[in-house]
């Protein structure tokens, strides 16, 4: 009768332990992106400058993204934390840059 008792009991508990496993919900929150728009006016050069001082991306990252906003009239340069993405943003605008932050979709 004791090992049926623990069959039981041992039975119960990991349909328990699946009940539970299987209603946990994970709750992420969307990265919020650094959008950088073209202008006619800030040469392609001090792009890429900016984008390597900024960020610290490789030059060929930094021509890649300063060519995606120049062909496509924007590009997202970074995305995570909003605050950093603030942050990012307003070192972009102090350099000169057009950007903006949005939550991604």
């Amino acid at each position: 009768m004791t090992s049926l008792k623990r069959l039981r009991s041992s039975s119960i508990e990991s349909d328990v332990k699946s009940d539970l496993e299987t209603n946990v919900a994970v709750v992420t929150q969307r990265p919020w992106n650094v959008i950088v728009w073209n202008d006619p006016v800030t040469p392609m050069t001090v792009v890429v400058v900016v984008f390597k001082r900024i960020f610290g991306y490789s030059n060929n990252k930094c021509t890649h993204l300063m060519l995606t906003v120049h062909h496509e009239g924007r590009a997202v340069v970074w995305s995570g934390q909003r605050e950093r993405a603030e942050s990012y943003c307003v070192k972009l605008q102090v350099a000169g840059l057009q950007a903006t932050v949005e939550q991604d979709a």
